[in-house]
């Protein structure tokens, strides 16, 4: 008897039904898989066939084709597993015509038929609710991770034959716990944001950062040794809105292909700060066999903080694109694929090797040839792209509780932030965009009022201070300053600071 069964193949986030044939019968005992299945697979014959014996079924004693359709696309990863199974025990006779139904199987096996968590099952079974699937069974613990898509019923088992019993349409009174997954599961960033009101100074920088929040633009932050570039970026998460239902969706599908184990949706922007060792696979995304998000696809709809970044060097240019285009294009010899990446990008560096150069009251102890090459390691296009350049000056005197007013917290903060993007959206309504930083640079100065005076930008780009591009960004900033301040049209002060602040001067209210 012949019975197909159904399971996801993922492309990125992206998830096309799969139909899982056996045939049995001719030639010598053996089982083969057809329909471009990469290595890991391809061996699943041998895992399946383990685990069927060891839950005292018979293996069919013929040759055993199975072939996975569509032929023509390729297949990755081991959640073939159960349908894989459940085809081959059909075959048998152990799985009734009724049962398979439209009912979508992800899980890898073990060798003793205990089912495997794996990773990616938000985008399955997003693509099986598309796809009009009605039913799923998924590793037992993650129901909850699969039941987050609403429109199919989700079903957990831990052993093979749990799986066989739920196919036939019985009942699993209590379901065995699904072995751990065979890839080491990522460790989540804490759930711990810290608040604004715990900068004390700095006031200049935490305008930067509001700025940058309202209006989701890219910022540099430079300045000495610990003078607090980490402690501001890492704050920028809590002033940023919360995302909305189809972001959170986005962002918690991501997060699953990446194998993190989800209680629910993420609703918070995501922040990912990869060390600048990390290899240009981890930051942008790839792999040798399966195709995995990179950090930048992690954060997504997030804030993406690269710390000493000219120590991540020529990695950088990977982010040009991806910058423009909020996507990251991934091709290996058999398969390629499109990952989200719309980050909101901080960056931060010391002036030089010995962070001292420039500093006022320090001796910097690199010549000016190193100062010069660390510099240079931050590549002009990547500089171009950023919106906002703050130089962070170092603190002259111990800041006690009682010198200096409470700072505020982030949730004032936020109240200003939010209601600055509650103008963007409405003066942007009608357009694929949302905030001031996203906008293309045609409908900016074709569609939206200009400042009535350009001179000051005609002048910064006859002497070389901006480029074109950066004509946009002033822009963009201006319109954000606007934004935040609750005006209707760009006046001459705010086109003046957004220069300053697209340059990197240091006196915003001059």
């Amino acid at each position: 008897m012949s019975l197909s069964s159904w399971s996801v193949a993922l492309q990125g986030i992206d998830g096309h039904p799969v139909e899982v044939e056996a045939a049995e019968g001719g030639g010598l005992p053996r089982t083969q898989i057809v329909g471009l299945p990469d290595k890991a697979l391809n061996e699943a014959k041998e895992r399946v066939k383990a685990a069927v014996r060891a839950c005292e079924y018979k293996w069919p004693e013929q040759l055993v084709t199975i072939n996975l359709s569509p032929a023509g696309l390729p297949k990755a990863g081991t959640h073939y597993d159960l349908a894989i199974a459940v085809a081959a025990l059909a075959t048998q006779g152990y799985i009734s015509h009724t049962g398979v139904g439209r009912t979508v199987l992800i899980g890898e096996l073990a060798l003793d038929g205990r089912v495997r968590r794996v990773r990616g099952i938000l985008p399955a079974m997003l693509a099986a609710v598309k796809a009009g699937f009605e039913r799923a069974i998924v590793p037992y613990g993650q129901q909850e991770e699969a039941a987050l898509v609403p429109g199919i019923t989700v079903e957990g088992a831990g052993r093979l034959d749990e799986v066989v019993r739920l196919v036939n349409g019985l009942t699993v009174a209590n379901p065995t716990e699904a072995a751990p997954p065979s890839d080491p599961v990522p460790e989540r960033s804490s759930a711990f944001i810290p608040d604004l009101a715990d900068v004390a100074g700095h006031e200049d920088g935490k305008f930067a950062l509001e700025v940058a929040a309202a209006g989701r633009h890219h910022l540099f932050l430079s300045g000495a040794p610990g003078v607090g570039k980490t402690m501001l970026a890492s704050r920028l998460p809590s002033i940023l809105p919360e995302l909305d239902p189809d972001e959170s969706v986005e962002v918690s599908a991501l997060h699953s292909l990446a194998g993190h184990e989800l209680s629910g949706l993420i609703t918070r922007p995501p922040f990912a700060d990869p060390h600048h060792s990390t290899t240009q696979v981890a930051l942008v995304g790839g792999g040798s066999g399966e195709l995995k998000p990179g950090a930048i696809s992690l954060a997504h709809r997030g804030v993406l903080f690269l710390d000493e970044c000219p120590d991540f060097g020529t990695k950088l240019d990977a982010l040009r694109t991806p910058l423009e285009n909020g996507w990251i294009n991934v091709s290996r010899a058999r398969m390629s694929t499109r990952f989200p990446a719309r980050f909101q990008l901080v960056l931060a560096a010391n002036p030089c090797p010995c962070g001292k150069y420039g500093v006022a009251g320090m001796d910097c102890t690199c010549d000016s040839v190193k100062v010069r090459r660390y510099q240079e390691r931050l590549s002009g296009p990547i500089l171009d792209r950023i919106d906002i350049k703050h130089h962070m000056a170092a603190v002259n005197r111990v800041l006690l509780a009682e010198d200096v007013a409470a700072p505020e917290p982030s949730a004032v903060v936020l109240d200003r932030v939010l209601e600055a993007r509650a103008r963007q959206r409405y003066r942007l309504r009608g357009t694929p965009w949302t905030t001031n930083g996203e906008v293309a640079g045609p409908y900016l100065r074709k569609r939206l009022p200009l400042p009535d005076d350009l001179g000051l930008l005609n002048a910064a780009l006859q002497r070389g201070a901006i480029s074109a591009r950066g004509v946009d960004k002033v822009l963009k900033l201006a319109w954000t300053l606007t934004d935040l301040g609750g005006a209707d049209r760009i006046s001459d002060r705010e086109l003046r600071v957004a220069l300053q602040m697209r340059q990197g001067d240091q006196d915003r209210a001059a």
